[in-house]
């Protein structure tokens, strides 16, 4: 029988000319009780924004950093080579063409002995004896986490005697990495929890203050949805103002970020500080719209 009623209004609705105006004014009203909803909570509208600044500037320093980060990792590994040192009297032109069929590798470079021990009595003085030293290969991959795997594959060729990279160094910079992102994942958490939790009490107060006026709207018979969407604009427009405070601290990250990068040398990515203001403002509204949702499902049952 509920079932036969629902399709019989929706089809009555579909036949129904939208009033535009009407819609509107329902707006208007939707945004003026948004408005009167955070008149009554007063100084506490304060404590939320301030918190969710708060909140808003760890997680965007800490993302802005990991990106910077990601870019120094990357960067790094660039220009890192791996040393392949030959055993005596083996072909290079052999093990290179080996090695360019490994996956991941990008360039394979011969340095004869003779140019490596030249460049060596170049730098050092040097009695003249018999060259000591083997013909190396350079070889580049395509990306830093890439490393250990090909410098693994090529120590299992036969003609390789020995082979070195910096290998301390790109583990350090792995293991920063993976740090930072933790801890940004974490914050997000701490985030998502502390807002949800303020937001509650918020929530909380305006509703018991509207008490009597929510309980006359739904004998009136009015849309559950007009009475939650104030409420759920209201958590929106606490995390939009919490995120637009942030910006400001996350400013001084992105220059001090930049000068980093300008003392090593190392280019700054052009799109890290919109992505992180992006992503800032759109977790803020959704964690404050989505605090007030699920606060409104547990204190009104509407």
């Amino acid at each position: 029988m509920s079932s036969t009623r629902t399709k019989i209004k929706k089809q009555v609705k579909k036949h129904i000319p939208k009033d535009w105006l009407c819609e509107m004014r329902i707006l208007y009203r939707l945004l003026t009780e948004t408005f009167y909803d955070m008149k009554r909570t007063g100084i506490v509208n304060l404590v939320i924004i301030t918190t969710m600044a708060a909140i808003l500037t760890i997680f965007s320093g800490f993302f802005r950093s990991a990106i910077s980060l990601s870019t120094f990792a990357h960067e790094l590994g660039n220009v890192l080579e791996i040393s392949v040192y030959l055993k005596k009297d083996t072909d290079a032109n052999l093990v290179k063409n080996r090695i360019k069929e490994f996956k991941h590798v990008e360039t394979v470079k011969i340095v004869p002995k003779e140019i490596s021990w030249n460049n060596l009595k170049r730098e050092m003085d040097l009695p003249d004896f018999e060259n000591p030293l083997p013909d190396t290969l350079h070889v580049r991959v395509d990306k830093p986490e890439n490393i250990d795997g090909v410098f693994k594959e090529i120590k299992t060729l036969h003609n390789v005697e020995d082979m070195s990279y910096a290998q301390e160094i790109a583990k350090k910079i792995e293991t920063m990495n993976r740090i930072v992102n933790t801890i940004t994942v974490f914050v997000v958490i701490i985030m998502a929890v502390l807002t949800i939790t303020v937001i509650n009490n918020t929530i909380q107060l305006v509703i018991n203050a509207r008490k009597d006026e929510i309980e006359i709207m739904r004998l009136m018979g009015v849309s559950n949805w007009y009475i939650r969407l104030p409420l759920i604009i209201q958590g929106a427009f606490y995390g939009f103002c919490g995120a637009f405070i942030a910006i400001f601290p996350l400013n001084a990250v992105q220059n001090g970020l930049v000068n980093m990068h300008k003392f090593f040398m190392i280019p700054n990515p052009v799109y890290a500080l919109p992505l992180v203001v992006t992503v800032m403002f759109m977790m803020g509204i959704l964690f404050g719209a989505g605090g007030s949702f699920l606060c409104i499902k547990k204190h009104l049952q509407v």
